[in-house]
């Protein structure tokens, strides 16, 4: 009996040396090897440095050059690669937008002045600036920013008025115009929120422009707000009231220009 009890003891001891071995193998971290992320490709583009308002002369301190994702890099945007001397040589330039920090600079909306007046600057190819007389009656009570887009409303006065009726008429002579400034004020400027103004500077087309030229001779001319969701405009919307500025054109009592030859 004693010869059995000392084997199982020598079993049971040996048993725990290879249990208490294993175990001692299994709590050893495995061995990981550090893995590298894989380090993406960028391009140096030229950014706003900080926001730049419309109309603001741009100068080397209000842009810089920054990383960019090579595969998210347009092909408007300015790299330093291919012009590494952007920063100079858009010095001057008039913003012809307005640029949040950080946004890409696009030469689209960049305006070279070349001596010329700061509205001829940052008007767009083919439109026209043209001022109309406004009050807090007529321009939404004030509430008209530049930036902002309007609807144009004539109200006919006097001999112009409805004849059958002898009341005064009115109607939306033009849709979703853009305002460049209201009097001197082509921003919104230290908080801001209403600028009460006696003038209206509204970009137009050169048809807009015979249009609304002969609108303010006809009677009352007033502003009407477009909410912000509406400014893009609807392209049947804007094609029918491209064809009415004709039609209004000829209603007024001037004939449409012909193309010479």
């Amino acid at each position: 009996m004693k010869a059995a009890r000392v084997v199982v003891l020598t079993v049971a001891i040996g048993a725990g040396a290879v249990a208490a071995m294993l175990a001692g193998r299994s709590e050893k971290p495995a061995d990981v090897k550090p893995q590298t992320a894989a380090k993406a490709d960028t391009v140096d583009i030229l950014v706003a440095k900080g926001d730049i308002p419309m109309g603001h002369v741009i100068s080397p301190a209000d842009v810089q050059w920054q990383a960019w994702p090579a595969s998210t890099a347009a092909g408007n945007f300015i790299r330093k690669t291919d012009r590494p001397s952007a920063i100079d040589n858009l010095s001057g330039d008039i913003a012809r937008s307005a640029f949040v920090a950080g946004e890409p600079i696009r030469e689209a909306k960049l305006g070279n002045a070349k001596g010329s007046g700061f509205m001829a600057a940052i008007l767009p190819q083919g439109m026209r600036a043209v001022s109309t007389q406004i009050s807090p009656e007529t321009g939404a009570g004030g509430f008209i920013l530049p930036n902002d887009h309007v609807d144009v409303i004539l109200t006919r006065r006097g001999r112009d008025a409805d004849k059958a009726t002898g009341t005064e008429t009115s109607e939306t002579i033009l849709n979703n115009i853009r305002v460049l400034a209201i009097d001197q004020t082509v921003e919104e400027k230290g908080g801001q929120k209403v600028v009460v103004g006696k003038t209206a500077t509204l970009e137009l087309a050169p048809g807009q422009a015979e249009t609304l030229a002969l609108a303010q001779q006809q009677g009352t001319l007033s502003l009407a707000l477009r909410s912000i969701t509406d400014t893009s405009g609807d392209k049947t919307e804007d094609e029918a009231a491209r064809r009415n500025d004709r039609v209004n054109i000829i209603r007024f009592g001037v004939s449409t220009p012909t193309t010479s030859r």
